[in-house]
C-alpha cells in the first residue's frame, strides 16, 4: 500500500491546501472527487483532515487539478487564514482540550477573521498555562503517586524487564555471584558500548551517553565500585529498554523507575536471588542483609530488589521506605496495606513519618551499625519492620522493609520484643507536642523554618528535568574531538 513519507505534511494541512486549490479553481466537491474516482463525501473527509488519503489518490487529485504533487504536499498552509484554521483545529482535537468538555468552534468561512485570531490566541495561552502547571511540584507529586499506584497493582514486578536482563546475562556468560566490573564491561561491549570515567561530567548529570559514538561517560569512581556498576547499568537500561526522549515529567519518572529496575535485576539476578530467598523462606530466616552480602550491593538496592520478588514469587506483601533523620519520606512503596502519610494529591514524598515507626525509631538506637527490628501497631494493622542506617554525604537516612504481622513468621528478627504504637494521622500521636511542654513554651518560642526551595519552585525545565542541556552538549563536543 502506498503511504505518505513520515516527514510529510499532516493530513489536516494537506486537506486545507487541497480545499484552497479546489475553490480557487471554482470546482465543487463533486467535480474534484470525480477526477480521483472517489465520492464527494470521501473528499470532504480528506479536506477536513479526518481521513488520511493514499498517495495514489493525492496523485490523481493533483493531476486533475493541474498541479504538481509537490505543491499539494507542501508543508506550509496556503494562506494565513488557513494556517490559523489548521492551528485551531489541531488545538480543539487535542486530548487536553477535549477533557475540558467545551464545545469546539467550527472553522468555516462564516467565522470572522478577528474571532479566529482570538480563539487561536486563547488556545496558545491555554497551552502555556497547562505547560506551566505540568511543571509545578503539585503535578510532579501527582505523577509520582500515579506511578506508585501502577507499581502496586503489578506487585512491583516487571516481567518484561526481568526477561531482558536474563537474556543479557546469558549472552555475556554470567553464571552466579556478584556482578563484577568486568561483567559490566562485558555487557557494555556486547551491546556495542564502552565505559569512560571522567572527572568533568556536567554537575546536573549522573552519566552522559553518546549514542553516536557508543560511549557511556561515568564519574570517577570516588564513591565506590558499587555506584559505578549501578550507574553504568542504568545508562545501558535506556538503550536496552528502547527509551525515547521523555515527553513529560510522568514519562521521565517512569523511565527512571525502569532503568533502576533493570540495573537491580542485573546486580541481583532473579534466578539466583530466588534460590536464596526460597531457601531462606523454607528456613523461616529471610533477611535483607543476606541478599546484600550475597551480591555485594548496598542495603537499599537489596531492599528494593526484595520488594520486586517478594510478592510475585514468595507471596509476601511488603512495604519499603527511605527516610531522612528528620522523618521525611524520600522513597516508599507498599502493597501490604500500610498507610503512609500523604498530601492532598496522594503523594507521600516529602511527608513526615510517625516518630514511633521503626524507620524513625532506628535513629534513636545507641548502635547505628546494626539492623533494628520492631513491631508497630497502626490504624491499618500491626507490622513488623527491620531498618538500617545509611550514612551519606547528605546526612543520615534509614532504609526499612516491613511485612504484616501474619507474615512475620518468615523473617529473621521476628523474635524482637521491641513494640510501639502509632495513632497517626491523629495529630495527638506525634505531630503535636505534649500538653505540658506546649504550655511551658507558649508564646515565647519562634523557630525559623528551613525553606525547601525545591518544594516551591517549578520543576526544572527541559527535555530531561534539571539537566543543563548546554553543559551536556558542550561536554560531548569537547570529548568527541579527543
Amino acid at each position: 500500500m502506498d503511504v505518505l513519507p513520515a516527514t510529510g505534511p499532516d493530513p489536516l494541512t494537506i486537506g486545507r491546501r487541497l480545499r484552497h486549490i479546489r475553490r480557487s479553481q471554482g470546482l465543487t466537491l463533486a467535480d474534484a472527487a470525480a477526477v480521483a474516482s472517489i465520492s464527494p463525501s470521501a473528499l470532504s473527509l480528506i479536506e477536513n483532515g479526518k481521513r488520511e488519503a493514499k498517495l495514489s489518490v493525492l496523485s490523481a487529485l493533483a493531476a486533475g487539478l493541474g498541479i504538481g504533487l509537490g505543491e499539494l504536499l507542501a508543508t506550509a498552509a496556503p494562506s494565513r487564514r488557513a494556517a490559523l484554521e489548521i492551528e485551531l483545529e489541531k488545538a480543539q482535537r487535542a486530548g487536553s482540550f477535549q477533557a475540558l468538555e467545551i464545545p469546539a468552534v467550527r472553522t468555516g468561512p462564516r467565522l470572522p477573521m478577528e474571532a479566529l485570531e482570538a480563539l487561536v490566541g486563547l488556545h496558545r495561552a491555554l497551552a502555556k498555562v497547562q505547560a506551566e502547571r505540568a511543571a509545578t511540584p503539585e503535578q510532579a507529586r501527582r505523577a509520582n503517586a500515579d506511578l506508585r499506584d501502577r507499581m502496586r497493582k503489578r506487585g512491583n514486578y516487571f516481567g518484561e524487564i526481568e526477561s531482558l536482563a536474563a537474556e543479557l546475562l546469558t549472552a555475556t556468560h554470567y553464571e552466579d555471584g556478584p556482578i563484577t566490573r568486568t561483567v559490566v564491561d562485558r555487557m557494555c561491549a556486547y551491546l556495542g558500548f564502552r565505559l569512560v570515567h571522567t572527572d568533568d561530567l556536567p554537575e546536573s548529570t549522573r552519566t552522559v551517553t553518546d549514542l553516536g559514538h557508543k560511549i557511556i561517560y561515568l564519574p570517577q569512581p570516588d564513591a565506590g565500585q558499587h555506584d559505578s556498576r549501578s550507574l553504568a547499568l542504568q545508562a545501558l537500561g535506556h538503550v536496552v529498554l528502547d527509551h525515547d526522549v521523555p515527553q513529560d515529567y510522568s514519562e521521565f519518572l517512569e523511565q527512571r523507575v525502569e532503568i533502576n529496575y533493570f540495573a537491580a535485576s542485573l546486580l541481583i539476578p532473579e534466578r539466583g536471588a530466588l534460590t536464596l530467598l526460597r531457601r531462606a523462606k523454607a528456613a523461616k530466616d529471610i533477611a535483607i542483609e543476606d541478599l546484600r552480602d550475597a551480591y555485594a550491593v548496598s542495603y537499599e538496592t537489596a531492599a528494593h530488589r526484595f520488594t520486586n520478588l517478594a510478592t510475585r514469587h514468595l507471596d509476601l506483601p511488603v512495604h519499603f521506605m527511605r527516610i531522612s533523620s528528620s522523618g521525611v519520606i524520600y522513597k516508599a512503596y507498599e502493597n501490604d496495606g500500610v498507610h503512609f502519610p500523604t498530601d492532598a494529591s496522594g503523594a507521600i514524598e516529602g511527608q513526615r513519618v510517625c516518630r514511633y515507626w521503626t524507620a524513625r525509631v532506628v535513629f534513636d538506637q545507641p548502635d547505628l551499625s546494626t539492623a533494628y527490628q520492631q513491631y508497630t501497631d497502626t490504624n491499618s494493622g500491626t507490622y513488623w519492620c527491620t531498618a538500617v542506617i545509611d550514612r551519606t554525604s547528605a546526612g543520615l537516612f534509614s532504609v526499612s522493609v516491613g511485612v504484616p504481622y501474619a507474615d512475620v513468621k518468615w523473617m529473621r528478627g521476628r523474635e524482637t520484643t521491641e513494640r510501639s504504637k502509632s495513632r497517626c494521622p491523629d495529630p495527638t500521636c506525634c505531630a503535636l507536642p505534649p500538653a505540658d511542654l506546649a504550655e511551658r513554651w507558649e508564646g515565647i518560642a519562634w523557630p525559623s523554618a528551613r525553606v525547601h526551595s525545591h518544594l516551591l519552585a517549578a520543576m526544572p525545565p527541559g527535555v530531561f528535568p534539571g539537566v543543563d542541556q548546554t553543559d551536556v552538549l558542550s561536554f560531548l563536543d569537547r570529548h568527541s574531538v579527543v
